[in-house]
Parts: structure tokens; sequence; C-alpha cells
């Protein structure tokens, strides 16, 4: 039985021998065919690069050709105009012809229709070549920087020559002839005056050589092409206009080197492309060559050796089968746990949402209670009443907000543009914010500097609704006692017809961590520590607030530090109305000199780099005893202030004092306006 099995084993390899025979035989002939292919397939690839270069020399040899005719059906049109300098001076230039000069027989020196002296010197027509019979000059900068030729033709009256006719081109117009990608992109093509052997244009997409700045020498310097008998065989080609091609390394590769002449050799188009990329296609058939033979040879094997794997198919199958009922099972598993974060997500989300909510509805309420307390009072009802109105319109956009954050993400959300006060925005965030903060014990400050323009053009609400996100956010993840600041800034305007601000809200609250700042601005993201976690929240505030904010054009960036504080920066352009008319405001009503009293330099500073293009001169008191000094100095001199701005809070001599002591000196109709950063309700 053994013996059997040995003489099968025998007969089955005996007969392998003529198979592997044959798959011998078979690479032997594929390998002589593929190398016959790659170079049958790159001496193509050279006939169409030569055919391309030929096409690209035809190309530029007809437009030398155009604009040789141009020029001799100018000259021919000048032969019966009288007055040739006046013709030749009102003659305008186009992309092409760059200037145009006339000569008249026997003087050295002409005109050009740019209105300068013109004379041939700096033209070089020396090396005898032409265009249709017209002289052409050497390659040269011109007064543009750009490279140039000139044509030279004669202007004929009754058979003789009154004037010579000069007008120059560059050589960028070729820049639309030429196509746009040579070779698929990866040969290098430049354009060389055959005189000076300067490299004077680089088209569109071929090649990268700054222009005016490279020559023939520095080609072969670049491309380490430094054998003699190489630059002496090229030097001779170019002297007798002819093309000529060969091989050379290039940056490590082996590369085709041509230099093709256009129009008898007074330019030439140079540059390589790689052996590599000649070869590309023939590759690409040996390779699909070797990849059919190698199919072959795997389904050879393949099924010589099935027999020996039958039995174990079985096995196999059973174990795919308990592996793809694994792969389900786990699939299901991930999937229901997918299932219970989303639904853990959408109760959380439900649960938190009061917590966005909380803070315009505690404003209403808070108003809500004064207006019941305070109905008999007119001013407050309506004051209250507008506060009401801000608060019940942030919730209601808020509420809209949340439930619409699908079509937010979705970038399906307008701006409503109109026309705003940035002061009114800004009180109704105080009167939505404040109540919070003071309620937790906070601080809560705004300074508005560097303003110039106070009603804007943008959406509102939107506006109105990145403040009170971040503002919030500040609020709940501040502890009780902490200091909140919103900075509104003025900065350097792009464009006279924006207003470029900045908006800061900074605190020392909790801060966060630098893996959270990563995630901050995604949806349903909040901080997760033992502390923030205290507080509610949806984790819709700041991805909204970032959607908005690139909305509108603008960018935001925070920066924080755990147990230091946070930093939300959001930078915009908002539009300034075209009826703006804030310089006017003061003039109009004799406005000319202001005292603005404040213990910060940066405030008094910021009021009068705002007041100086207005044609206000402002006199800056650091203290009370300062203001009283420049008052007192005014009232002597005869120049009165016509406003006083105080700020409230001072050391030493505090606003309210220093109010009093600058009305005793100052003239009763002078307005002292008391500015503060808290709120009047303490004040008052």
């Amino acid at each position: 039985m053994e013996k059997k099995k040995s003489g099968k084993a025998y007969k089955k390899g005996i007969l392998m021998i003529p198979f592997l025979l044959v798959f011998c035989i078979l690479g032997a002939v594929v390998f002589l065919v593929s190398r016959r292919i790659t170079r049958e397939m790159s001496e193509s690839a050279i006939g169409n690069l030569s055919e391309s270069l030929d096409l690209i020399g035809n190309t530029i040899e007809t437009i030398l050709k155009k604009e040789a005719e141009f020029q001799k059906l100018l000259s021919r049109e000048m032969e019966d105009v009288d007055g040739l300098e006046d013709f030749v001076r009102s003659y305008d230039s186009n992309d092409t012809m760059v200037k145009l000069s006339l000569i008249l027989t026997g003087e050295s020196a002409g005109i050009s229709n740019t209105g300068e002296e013109f004379t041939e010197d700096a033209l070089d027509f020396s090396e005898g070549k032409t265009v249709d019979g017209l002289m052409l000059s050497q390659s040269y900068l011109n007064d543009m920087g750009t490279w140039a030729y000139t044509m030279r033709s004669p202007v004929l009256r009754d058979g003789e020559e009154i004037a010579a006719l000069y007008i120059e081109y560059i050589y960028d117009t070729f820049d639309e002839a030429l196509p746009g990608r040579f070779y698929n992109n990866e040969a290098k093509l430049y354009f060389m005056d055959a005189a000076s052997e300067r490299l004077v244009l680089k088209p569109k997409g071929i090649g990268e050589r700054d222009a005016g700045h490279t020559s023939l020498d520095d080609f072969f310097y670049a491309n380490k092409i430094s054998e003699e008998e190489i630059q002496t065989s090229v030097a001779e080609h170019i002297k007798n206009g002819k093309d000529v091609m060969f091989y050379h390394d290039i940056q490590n590769e082996n590369s085709l080197i041509y230099m093709w002449s256009v129009n008898d050799g007074a330019v030439y188009l140079i540059g390589y492309v790689q052996i590599q990329a000649i070869q590309r296609e023939g590759d690409a058939v040996n390779q699909n060559i070797y990849i059919v033979v190698l199919v072959m040879l795997v389904a050879f094997f393949c099924c010589c050796t099935l027999y020996l794997f039958f039995e174990r198919q079985h096995d196999k199958i059973r174990k795919e089968r308990e592996s793809e009922r694994e792969l389900y099972n786990r699939q299901l598993k991930e999937a229901l746990q997918a299932a219970q974060i989303a639904n853990h997500s959408k109760t959380m989300f439900l649960s938190n949402m009061s917590h966005d909510i909380r803070t315009p509805m505690n404003a209403i309420l808070g108003f809500a209670t004064l207006l019941a307390k305070d109905a008999d009072s007119p001013d407050k009802v309506r004051n209250y009443t507008q506060k009401i109105t801000a608060s019940g319109q942030h919730l209601l956009s808020l509420i809209n907000d949340v439930l619409d954050i699908s079509k937010i993400e979705s970038g399906k959300v307008v701006l409503t543009i109109g026309e705003f006060a940035l002061n009114e925005m800004i009180s109704s965030i105080d009167a939505i914010i404040r109540p919070a903060a003071k309620a937790r014990n906070q601080e809560f400050s705004i300074t508005v500097t560097g303003i110039r323009h106070e009603r804007l053009i943008g959406d509102e609400t939107r506006l109105n609704q990145i403040l009170i996100n971040m503002l919030s956010n500040a609020v709940k993840y501040t502890q009780e006692g902490g200091k909140i600041c919103l900075r509104i800034t003025g900065q350097k305007q792009y464009s006279s017809q924006f207003e470029h601000i900045r908006i800061e809200v900074e605190d020392n609250g909790y801060g966060m961590t630098p893996e959270y700042l990563e995630t901050i601005f995604d949806a349903f993201t909040r901080a997760e520590n033992s502390t923030t976690n205290k507080v509610q929240g949806t984790g819709l505030g700041m991805a909204i607030t970032k959607n908005i904010v690139e909305l509108m054009g603008g960018t935001i960036k925070v920066s924080s530090e755990v147990g230091v504080g946070t930093l939300f920066v959001v930078e915009l352009e908002l539009r300034i109305p075209d009826n703006e008319e804030d310089g006017k405001f003061w003039e109009q009503r004799g406005i000319s000199r202001i005292l603005v009293v404040d213990d910060e330099e940066e405030s008094c500073e910021a009021v009068r780099l705002l007041m100086e293009d207005l044609g206000v001169c402002v006199d800056a008191a650091l203290s009370g005893a300062e203001a009283m000094r420049l008052q007192n100095s005014a009232s002597e001199a005869g120049t009165d202030y016509q406003i006083i701005l105080l700020d409230f809070r001072m050391p030493e001599m505090d606003g309210v004092e220093t109010a009093r002591r600058l009305r005793a000196a100052a003239s009763a109709y002078v307005p002292i306006l008391l500015l503060t950063a808290y709120d009047w309700d303490e004040i008052q």
C-alpha cells in the first residue's frame, strides 16, 4: 500500500516536470517580449516628445509671423500718414505690443508712443535673425523687467525708406498659446534666447524657474552637465540652429535633455524629462503582462494543490462560519452599545437643556417681579419691559437653536442682516448676565474701547447669542466671588467700510484641561471633573457659537488653564452703515474740548485716540486732584471744557466727590457724565 502511494507520488512528480518546463519557457518569452515592448514604446515616446516640441515650436513661429504681418500692415498704413511722429505718439500699446518706436531716415534718434526718446543703441540685430523678412533683435529685459524682443521694419514712400519702425514684443504672450501641461506635467521646458543664451520665459505649469535670473550655463551647472564634449556639441548645434538630444543623469535620475530650434535657431526650447517617465507606458504594459503570468502561475499551483486541501475545506468553512458568527455578535454588541450611548446622550440632553434656558428665564422672572413692584413708575416699567423683551427674545432664540442644532451643523442657517446699535446690544447683555453673576457674588465688568462707530450692520440676534453663550458659561464655570470681564475693543480696520472688533470674555474660574480644549467646540461635550459635573448644561453652547462666528466670517479662539481661568477671543468685521455721521455730531454741537478723568491711563488713551480723528481735543486726568487742577486752569484761560467724562470708582477721591467739586468749579452748563463698569442699581 505504501509502495502504491509512493508510486503515485512519483508519477505526479514526473507529470509536474513538463508543466514546469512550459512555464519556464513561457517566462523567458514574456521577458524577451517585455524588453522589446519597453524599447519600442520608449522610441515611440521620444517620437511623441519630438512631435510635441515641433508643435510648440510651430506655435511660436506662427505667433512671430502674425506679429511680423501686423507690423508690415502698420508700416504700409504709415506710408500715407503725413505726421508720422504724431501717429506714433497716439498709438496705444496692448498686451502683445508694449512699445512702438520710430526713427526717421537720416536721424540717430526717434520717438516712442510712450513719450520718451528712442535710439537703436540698446538693440542688437547683429545675429541677422529675421521673422518673415523683418529684422529680429536679441532678447533683453525691458523697462518693466520682462524679457522682450524687437522687430524692425522699413516705412517706404514712393519706393524709398523714409523711416524705420520698431515694435517691442514680450515673451509672456506665448504663455496663453502654449499648453498648460507638457508631457503629463513631468517634462521641464524653458525658452532660451540663442544669441545671449539667457532663459527668457517659463510657461505656466512647465518647469520651475525665476525668469531673468538663469542662463544656459546655470542650466548646465544646476543639472551637473559638466562634460566638455557635451557642452561643445550643444554650442555647435545652437550656433548652426540645429536640434539636439542627449542622455544625462539629473538629480540621480537618468534623463533625456532636449534643445529644440525655433525660427531658424533664434529661440530654443530646452528642458529635460526623466527616462522613467518616458518608459512609464512600457513599464505599465510589462507590469500587466507580469500580472497575467503571475495569475496564471498562481492558478496553476492552486489547481495542483487544491485536492491536497479538499479534506480540510469542511473544517475551514466551519471555522469561517464561526468567525462570521462571532463578528456578527460583536457588531450587534457594538450597535447595542452605540444605541445605549445615543439614548444616554438624548436623556442627558433633555435633562440638561433647562440649564441653558435658566439664565434668560431668571432674568424674565426677576424683572417681572420688579415690574409688579414698580408698576407705578412708567420709566422703570418701560426699562423692565425692554429687558424682559430682550431676555424673552434670547430665550426663544436659544430654544430654536437647541431644537435646530442639526440645521446648524448641516450649514443651512442663514444670517438676518440689519442695522443695530452696539450700546443697546451691550445693555441687553448686561441685563441678562449681571443678575446671574450677582447671584453668585461674582464681579462682572464690561469695557468698550476703540469702537469708532456706534451703529453697525450685522445679525444682532446671532451676535447677542454669541455673547450670551460665552458669558453664561463664564458665570457657570466660575466659582462664587470670581471675576468675569467682557472686553469689546476696536482693532485696526482692513477696510474703511467695516469695523474690525475684538470680543474677549475672560474669567478666573475653574479652567479647562488641554484634552478638553480639543473638543470644546464639539456638540454635546462638557468638561468632566468633580467641580464642573455639578453644573448642568446641554453641551451645545460652544458648538453653536463656533458655527455662528464662522458663518459671520469671524474667528474664535480659546485658551485656558486649570485653576487659573479661561479666555475666549472672537474677532469679527461688521459693516458700517453708509449714512453713519459720527464725525459731524461733535462739530454740529460745538464740542471741541473734553476732560476725561480715570485712574486707568489705558482708558484715557483710548478716548483720546477715538476723538482725535473727530477733531476733538481730549485732556486726561488720572485722579480727582489732577482733574480739579486742569479744570481751574481751563477756567482761568477762558477755555472751559464742553463735556467732562468721570470714572465712578477711583482711589483717594472717588467719582462722586470729584463730580461734586468739578460741578462747583465748572460752568453750570457743562455736563458731567459719570461712567462705570458696574451695575447702576448699586450706584443708585
